[in-house]
């Protein structure tokens, strides 16, 4: 009688172990199917989150009247320049002139034909600064070209001068200068100008252009007013004028007035910050029979009193000297999608018949009597994006702590289930080892037997 067995020992499949461990795992793979719908609303949360930031970050700047006050200035843009601090500057018209603009001095030397060859000769030179202090040098024959009298004086790092070597770029058989000028201008500044001595020099070496330093004169409304440079942030407050060009007798107008443009965009920056929340919100919760609500935020109740708060800003009363506005009253509405619209043409004109009231609609009010400042439009969305950002217990980092919770719970079961497997497969390999052994035995058995009894069925071999 013979005993047959499978194509192993035991007559199961080779992978039996693994086949068993992959059912045993499905719980496990259903676990990180849910996980990962978690991560999908976290990341949502986070893109949210991004979006309510850029809010927060454009409300801050324009929360009050410097942030969102913006000035121009109009002047002779060829004459003048005018940067304006918005901080402390007004509104205002003045008459301006160049008149003359300020210079340094400065001094040129005779040609030579060339820069670094011809010799000026041996010697010194003498220079008195308008300090006071007296500056001596003394030129040997290693440094007697332009270029070495020009690294002598510049080596000697006196304060205030520079002594550069030119072309004159005439086109005459000696184009080649020493010119030596002071950094600063103005009558304080008024140099008297270098003696020089040499001896044995190629060609003669003297001054043959001079330049004394004075004072810019411009005139303010009709007053002569001297300036020691051509810049000044004294005459006009908070207006720092740059003196291009003199051309006196020239008046022209600087105007400094409100840039109504610049602020209008500026405020449309924001309203398009706030559309891309609210953008967000709808794309959400717009929901048909393929929406997958467990991995989106569709119908979140986060979602929903976020919308809900904006639109009670945008409805909400602002006090103002002249009573309660609402934002509207500017152009800013919501359309029919649900998104909010800035009207520039509308605002801008509000801006322009009333400033006043306009800043107080949007930046808030002072109450005279008690000092305090009413909430504008701006600070009621500033202070509204603050608390829903507000770490730990705001709005959104509330529901990411939820969601991350959530994440967290998933891989401790996890972690725990994964534990459980792998001591269960160790199991099951120990327990088919010591199957395979023992259907091994009996199988060497069964062979043992089967020879016996052919054996005993051989009368030859019986009677031996």
């Amino acid at each position: 009688m013979t005993i047959s067995f499978g194509s192993i020992n035991t007559g199961l499949p080779k992978d039996i172990v693994k086949q068993l461990m992959d059912a045993e795992r499905v719980p496990v793979q259903k676990m990180e199917a849910g996980k990962t719908k978690f991560e999908d609303k976290k990341k949502l949360v986070a893109e949210l989150t991004k979006l309510v930031d850029d809010v927060k970050v454009t409300a801050n700047a324009l929360v009050d009247e410097r942030g969102l006050k913006e000035l121009k200035v109009d002047c002779n843009n060829e004459l003048i320049s005018v940067d304006l601090d918005k901080e402390i500057a007004q509104p205002g018209s003045y008459q301006f002139e160049v008149a003359r603009m300020a210079q340094k001095s400065s001094a040129f030397s005779s040609g030579f034909p060339d820069r670094d060859e011809t010799s000026v000769g041996v010697g010194f030179v003498q220079y008195t600064l308008p300090t006071g202090e007296s500056l001596d040098l003394y030129i040997d024959k290693d440094n007697s070209t332009l270029d070495g009298l020009a690294k002598l004086i510049n080596d000697r790092k006196i304060k205030g001068v520079r002594a550069t070597v030119i072309n004159d770029g005439f086109g005459t058989d000696d184009p080649w200068r020493l010119m030596i000028s002071l950094k600063d201008t103005g009558d304080d500044y008024l140099a008297e100008f270098p003696y020089f001595y040499f001896v044995d020099g190629d060609r003669d070496f003297y001054l043959e252009h001079e330049r004394e330093a004075h004072d810019a004169l411009v005139k303010l409304d009709g007053f002569e007013i001297e300036l020691p440079i051509n810049k000044t942030k004294d005459l006009i407050t908070g207006a720092t004028i740059n003196l291009k060009k003199a051309s006196e007798g020239e008046e022209f107008t600087i105007l400094i007035s409100e840039d109504i443009p610049a602020m209008t965009d500026k405020m449309n920056d924001l309203i398009e910050k706030i559309n891309a929340v609210l953008t967000f919100i709808i794309k959400q919760n717009t929901l048909d029979d393929k929406s997958d609500t467990s991995r989106t935020l569709g119908g979140d109740v986060t979602l929903q009193s976020l919308e809900s708060r904006l639109r009670s800003i945008v409805f909400k009363d602002v006090k103002t000297e002249l009573g309660e506005k609402k934002v509207g009253s500017l152009g800013i509405t919501f359309q029919k999608n649900g998104t909010l619209l800035l009207d520039k043409k509308k605002f801008s004109s509000s801006l322009t018949a009333d400033l006043r009231l306009a800043m107080e609609i949007l930046t808030g009010a002072r109450d005279e009597e008690s000092g305090t400042m009413s909430p504008g439009f701006i600070d009621n969305i500033a202070k509204l994006v603050h608390g829903i950002l507000r770490a730990p217990d705001g709005m959104l980092p509330n529901r990411k702590t939820g969601l991350q919770t959530n994440i967290d719970q998933i891989n401790k079961r996890i972690d725990d289930k994964q534990r459980l497997l792998e001591q269960k497969e160790s199991n099951l390999k120990d327990k088919f080892a010591r199957l395979e052994s023992t259907i091994s035995k009996l199988k060497g058995q069964s062979a043992g037997l089967s020879a016996l009894a052919a054996q005993a069925s051989n009368p030859v071999t019986q009677l031996g």
